[in-house]
This record gives structure tokens, C-alpha cells and sequence, in this order.
């Protein structure tokens, strides 16, 4: 058995593994583009968008009497199979590659058109039965259907990192509620600021990271506007005038997302700025995360020599030479995520502003780094959920005592003995090691009933009537 068959492009002769269901274009991408160790089979989901693109075009092309029924219905189980996940491995080429999509949209083309030739009983690369070209790029280019498969993709990966962060918000809202009764000292500058409870910092969490989960929702829906159709720069040559909106029609039923043609497939087919827009909702919930992490280092830092108001998890061995000694880890980790990310929406804005005249020819960089940015969130925030928010116990002694201890409790007495006066107290306070209650009853400046009332740590949470 010859383990190649040679087929032909535009440069010449290759040959392609006689078992591989991609051909030339592919082999010929894979040769070239040796750049990330990212390939479009480590994504599935975008995989299943690409078929799911050429299933509704080849639907589309069947009804408007472009394309023999008998070859539509082999193309049509191909694509099934495709999206069925059966041939994930024959998707080698870099995400990472020159010709703006060009090479995954043959890839898919080729996959589709020998498992059809297949279904069809003819070996693979006998393309004069069914095209890569001809068949399954019908009415196509590069520049709608790889864009468009690109929108359904993350429009479908969106739930993933949407349901990563929701499940994140009601962990952090039921630390809340479990640490509701606990007082602690509230900080700013690093500096000892007021009182307030554990509860009312943990629900801050969750409430900033679910602000995002609307930002993140509204960035998505700019992926439902498709240039299918549109074919190279969005005049539609090649295609029939009905094929836009019957093909956006049939991709909607078979996708279940409700897309919809762009009301201008020129500026369509160059604009990247729904993928700018996602990210940079990205980024902003990567912003907030890591200041989260940031401040759950800072809260468990010790165990005797920090603040120590809460302790995470112990997930490892957290030193070579230091016996004892537990890190941070999860908190660590998902800091170096976000910083990923943000850096990644750099590229994404580099890559969308360099776009010229009626095409983006870096869509590749953009897509894949896209798509890394979703992957990595979404695996941050499921580890930081599972291995240490989950997990976090309050130390309530400590946080008790350091409200007891702290000079910031002094702000509660200035609407009574004055800001001057409760500055003078703080800085004696200070200088001298006493305490804030013990100064203010040898001043003589309130009662000790009313003093206690005042420094009640309870009294001090919320507006109180002078």
C-alpha cells in the first residue's frame, strides 16, 4: 500500500499521507507555518464552528440550485461527522500563520470533501467528484466563512468562561454570608483605615466580578453579525444575491445562535472590532481578578508575621529550604493568567489596528490569542474557585484583635470630639503604644458609656445618626 498520493496546487506537486484526510493546502500550511505549538485541533469547539459554516453554505448552495442534491447530502453527513468531533486529528495547521485564514479554511474544505469522496465510495483526492474548491467552498472565500466560524466558535466558548465566573461570584457570595459576623479592619494605602466585616469584603468580590459578567455578555453579542456571502471583500462576488441571508437563515437553525447579515459586508469583512471588543472585556475582568488575588496574598500573608485574617488552602510544599513554609499558590497562578491576558489584548489591538484597506490580513493572531485568553480565564477562575475560594477560613480572633488594636478606630470619633483632637489622640497613640480608648478617658474627652458605644466595632459598619 503506497503510504502517499500526490496531489497539486498552484506551486506543484506534494505528497499528503494516503490516509490523511486533509490534502495539499494543508500539508503545504503545516510545512510553512511551524510557529506556536498551537494547532486547530487543540480547539474543537472552533473545529465544529468551521463545519458547522460549511454545512449551512452547502445547504444553502443545494437550495438555490447551485449544488447537486446526491453531493449535498454526502457533503452534509461529512460535516456531521466533522462536527461530531470524528476528525479532530486532521486539523494540523498553526493558528499562528500568514494568509489570513486561508490555510484553516482549507483544511476544513479538505477534510470535508475526502470524508465525502469517502461516503461516496471514490478515494480521497479524487477532487473532480467533489472539490475542495469548486463543492465545498461554494460561494465562499476565506474572508466570510473563516470570520464567521471564528464568531460562532467564541460565541459558543463564551458559556464556558461566563459559567466560570457566575460559579465564582456565588462562592465568594457565600464566604460572604459565612463571614458576615466577623469585624476586621479595613485598609487603605496598606494603611489601617476603619472597621468593617469579612462578610462586606467578600461580597464586594463577588459583586465587582459580577458587574463583568454583564460586560462580558453585551462584547458577545457583536459576534452575531456575520458576512457570509461577503465572499473576498465583501461585494459578494461568486455568490448568488440570496445566498447572505438564506445562509445566515440555515446557520442559525443549525447552530441554535441568532446571526444575522451585517448591514454593511465591505466594512464587515475588514472590521475586527467585535474581537477588540471582547477582549477588552476580558482584560477588565482580569484587572479585577488579580487585584482580587492580590488582596487574598495580603489577607492570608504570615501565618505570624502578616496580617493572617484568613488562611487559604494548603495545596503544596511551599519551599525548597524553608521548612513549614505554604504559598499562595492558586492566588499566584491566576495573577500570571491575568497578566497573560492583559498582555494578550495588546496583541488583539496591535493586530486589529494593522488591518489594511478591505481585509485583516491578522486575523490568525488575533483569533488564536483570543481564544487562549478564554481558555486560560477559564481555567484560572475554575482553580481559583475550587482549589482555594472553596476552601478559605477566617481567622476571627486575629482580625478581631487588630480592630482592637488599631489606631484607625480613631475616625469614629470625630464628629464627636473633632478632627484636630482625634488627630492629636492618633498621633500619641502612636508615639506612645497606648490605646486609642485609654487616651480619650484620660483627656476626659467623652464618658466611658459613650465611648463604648461609640467604639463598638458593630457601631462603626454602616452611617450612624450623631
Amino acid at each position: 500500500m503506497n503510504l502517499y498520493r500526490i496531489e497539486s496546487d498552484l506551486i506543484g506537486e506534494l505528497e499528503v499521507p494516503t490516509n490523511a484526510y486533509y490534502g495539499v493546502q494543508t500539508k503545504r500550511a503545516v510545512e510553512n507555518f511551524k510557529i506556536s505549538k498551537e494547532k486547530l485541533s487543540d480547539y474543537p469547539t472552533f473545529i465544529q464552528a468551521l463545519a458547522q459554516v460549511k454545512l449551512a453554505a452547502a445547504k444553502t448552495n443545494q437550495e438555490i440550485h447551485s449544488l447537486d442534491k446526491d453531493l449535498y447530502q454526502s457533503i452534509r453527513q461529512a460535516c456531521l461527522d466533522v462536527i461530531d468531533g470524528q476528525f479532530n486529528d486532521q486539523f494540523p495547521v498553526d493558528l499562528i500563520q500568514g494568509g489570513a485564514g486561508t490555510s484553516v479554511n482549507m483544511n476544513i474544505n479538505e477534510v470535508i470533501a475526502n470524508r465525502a469522496l469517502e461516503l461516496m465510495g471514490y478515494k480521497k483526492g479524487e477532487y473532480e467528484f467533489c472539490s475542495p474548491n469548486d463543492h465545498i467552498n461554494l460561494a465562499q472565500s476565506t474572508n466570510d466563512a473563516y470570520p464567521t466560524a471564528v464568531k460562532i466558535a467564541l460565541f459558543q466558548m463564551h458559556e464556558d468562561i461566563y459559567h466560570a465566573v457566575e460559579d465564582l461570584v456565588t462562592v465568594f457570595r457565600i464566604k460572604g454570608i459565612e463571614f458576615q459576623s466577623i469585624t476586621k479592619m479595613g485598609r487603605t494605602q496598606l494603611q489601617d483605615a476603619i472597621p468593617m466585616t469579612m462578610g462586606q469584603e467578600f461580597e464586594a468580590f463577588a459583586f465587582t466580578l459580577e458587574k463583568e459578567l454583564k460586560r462580558l455578555n453585551l462584547a458577545r453579542e457583536e459576534f452575531l453579525a456575520i458576512n457570509m456571502g461577503g465572499t473576498a471583500i465583501g461585494t459578494g462576488l461568486n455568490a448568488p444575491q440570496e445566498f447572505p441571508e438564506l445562509c445566515a437563515k440555515n446557520l442559525e437553525e443549525i447552530t441554535g445562535i441568532p446571526v444575522y447579515v451585517a448591514l454593511n459586508l465591505i466594512e464587515s469583512t475588514s472590521d475586527t472590532s467585535c474581537f477588540v471588543e471582547y477582549s477588552s472585556a476580558l482584560k477588565r475582568l482580569a484587572i479585577k481578578l488579580s487585584k482580587i488575588c492580590n488582596d487574598l496574598r495580603l489577607l492570608s500573608s504570615g501565618p505570624r508575621a502578616g496580617l493572617a485574617e484568613i488562611t487559604l488552602p494548603a495545596m503544596q510544599a511551599g519551599s525548597s529550604i524553608m521548612p513549614g513554609k505554604i504559598n499562595p499558590v492558586i492566588p499566584e497562578v491566576v495573577n500570571q493568567v491575568c497578566f497573560k491576558v492583559i498582555g494578550n489584548d495588546t496583541t488583539i489591538m496591535m493586530a486589529s489596528e494593522a488591518g489594511q484597506l478591505q481585509l485583516n490580513v491578522m486575523e490568525p493572531i488575533i483569533v488564536q490569542t483570543l481564544m487562549e485568553s478564554i481558555q486560560l480565564m477559564t481555567n484560572g477562575i475554575i482553580s481559583l474557585k475550587e482549589k482555594c475560594i472553596e476552601g478559605i477560613v477566617a481567622n476571627k480572633e486575629t482580625a478581631e484583635s487588630l480592630v482592637k488594636n488599631s489606631i484607625g478606630i480613631v475616625t469614629a470619633l470625630n464628629p464627636y470630639i473633632g478632627y484636630k483632637m482625634s488627630t492629636k489622640i492618633a498621633k500619641e497613640a502612636l508615639m506612645t503604644g497606648k490605646g486609642v480608648y485609654q487616651l480619650v478617658l484620660e483627656y476626659e474627652l467623652l464618658t466611658k458609656s459613650r465611648l463604648d458605644q461609640i467604639l463598638n466595632p458593630q457601631n462603626m459598619l454602616a452611617p450612624q445618626i450623631v
